[in-house]
C-alpha cells in the first residue's frame, strides 16, 4: 500500500541543510510539504518547483513573534484526514503533532536558545528590558516546547551530537539517521584560488572568525555563500559583517544551486567554523566534490571530517585555523580520494532507505 505522506517544515526562507533535506525527501517519498513562509525564489534556485508546497500563512517578521506565530499556525492546523503519515522537520512544526499521527520528528536540534544557549541569548540583548523580555519568552515557550515533544511518536536525530541534546533536554531516546548528500550531483573540476564557506549568516556560524583568519592569509581568498531570512535574529550580525569585509573575502549572499555546485567544483577547500554544529551538511558536499575541509573540532563536524584524511579539525582559534588552511593548501589533492569515499557513506539513497523503513515499520 502506498502511503500518502506530509512533511511539516518551519518555513522556507534562507536555504540551509534542513530545507534541502526536507525538499529532497518530499521528492523521494513522494510527499507534500506543509509550511508557513515560502520563498518561491529559494525553491526555484534549488530546482524543486515540482514539489507541492502548502502554506499555512505568513509569520510575523520580528523575532520572537516569528517563532511564536509559526508555532501557533502549526498548532491550529489539521490535515489528519488527508495523509497517512506525518514527518516534522525543524523547531516549530512539531506543534502540529498533537493532531497528526502516526508521526516522526526528524530533529536537527532541540531549540538550543531554550536550553544550553539560553544565557547567551539573553546576554546578547541590547538592554536590560530586552533581556527580561527574552527571558520571559524563553520560560513560557520552552514549557510549550516540552509539552509538544511528548506528542511525537518517533524521534530521529541527525547526529550523535543532537541525540545527546534530545536526551538531555527532552528525556527522549532517539536513533540517528544522518542527513544525506546526493553524491551524483557533485563533480571535481580543479583546486582553484579560493576557499569556500557555505552557511546561513548567523552569529553561531562565526563568520567573523573566518574574516579574522583570512586577514592573516593575504595570499588566500575566501568566498562566503549564504543569507538569512526576514525575521531571523541575524540581521544586526549581517549588518556588522558587511561593514568590515577583508579585501580578500567576497560575500555572495544566496546563490542558485548551479552556482553553488560550480563553486564546490572549483574551490580549494571548505572552511567551517560553526559553534557546536548540529551536523553540518556542507563538509559532505565539499568532500563529494573531492575537496578537503578545515573545520572547528566541535559538534557534528567530528562525525563527518576524518582527521588528517579528509581535512583537519582544530580549535576555534584564529591562529590554529590559519595554520590548518596553510597546511591543507600545500597539497589539497592528497585528500581527494578519501573525501570522495567518505561522502558515499552518507549518500541520499542510504538515507531514503532508512526513512522509508521507519515509516513502514
Amino acid at each position: 500500500m502506498l502511503l500518502k505522506a506530509a512533511i511539516f517544515l518551519d518555513y522556507i526562507g534562507a536555504i540551509g541543510g534542513g530545507e534541502r533535506v526536507a525538499l529532497m525527501l518530499a521528492r523521494a517519498l513522494p510527499a507534500d510539504i506543509i509550511t508557513t513562509d515560502v520563498s518561491s525564489d529559494a525553491v526555484k534556485r534549488l530546482g524543486y518547483e515540482d514539489i507541492r508546497i502548502r502554506s499555512l500563512g505568513e509569520t510575523v517578521k520580528l523575532p520572537p513573534f516569528k517563532q511564536i506565530s509559526a508555532s501557533l499556525l502549526f498548532a491550529a492546523c489539521d490535515f489528519s484526514q488527508e495523509y497517512d503519515f506525518f514527518i516534522f522537520s525543524g523547531n516549530w512544526s512539531h506543534y502540529a503533532a498533537r493532531k497528526h499521527h502516526p508521526n516522526l520528528w526528524y530533529c536537527y536540534t532541540p531549540v538550543r536558545a531554550f536550553y544550553d544557549l539560553k544565557e547567551a541569548l539573553i546576554a546578547r540583548q541590547p538592554n536590560a528590558v530586552m533581556g527580561i523580555l527574552a527571558a520571559s519568552w524563553i520560560r513560557a515557550h520552552s514549557w510549550f516546547d516540552q509539552r509538544s515533544v511528548k506528542n511525537l511518536d518517533q524521534v530521529v536525530a541527525i547526529s550523535k551530537t543532537v541525540q545527546r541534546r534530545i536526551e538531555d533536554f527532552h528525556g527522549r531516546s532517539s536513533q540517528v539517521i544522518y542527513p544525506p548528500v546526493d553524491t551524483r550531483r557533485f563533480q571535481f573540476k580543479e583546486y582553484g584560488d579560493f576557499w569556500l564557506s557555505v552557511n546561513r549568516i548567523y552569529p553561531e556560524k562565526r563568520i567573523d572568525l573566518q574574516f579574522e583568519v583570512f586577514r592573516e592569509l593575504p595570499e588566500e581568498r575566501l568566498v562566503v555563500v549564504g543569507g538569512y531570512a526576514e525575521g531571523d535574529h541575524a540581521a544586526k550580525y549581517h549588518e556588522k559583517l558587511v561593514k568590515n569585509i577583508p579585501d580578500n573575502v567576497d560575500m555572495l549572499g544566496s546563490v542558485s544551486e548551479e552556482e553553488l555546485l560550480a563553486l564546490y567544483e572549483r574551490c580549494r577547500g571548505l572552511i567551517c567554523t560553526a559553534q557546536d554544529e548540529d551536523f553540518g551538511l556542507t563538509p559532505l558536499e565539499a568532500m563529494a566534490s573531492g575537496k578537503p575541509v578545515v573545520a572547528v573540532n566541535e559538534g557534528g563536524f567530528r562525525e563527518t571530517v576524518v582527521q588528517g584524511k579528509t581535512g583537519l579539525l582544530v580549535r576555534a582559534d584564529r591562529d590554529e585555523l590559519v595554520r590548518a588552511i596553510r597546511e591543507v593548501s600545500k597539497d589539497p589533492q592528497r585528500y581527494e580520494e578519501a573525501c570522495r569515499k567518505r561522502a558515499t557513506e552518507f549518500d541520499s539513497l542510504i538515507f531514503i532507505e532508512k526513512i522509508n523503513r521507519l515509516i513502514r515499520a
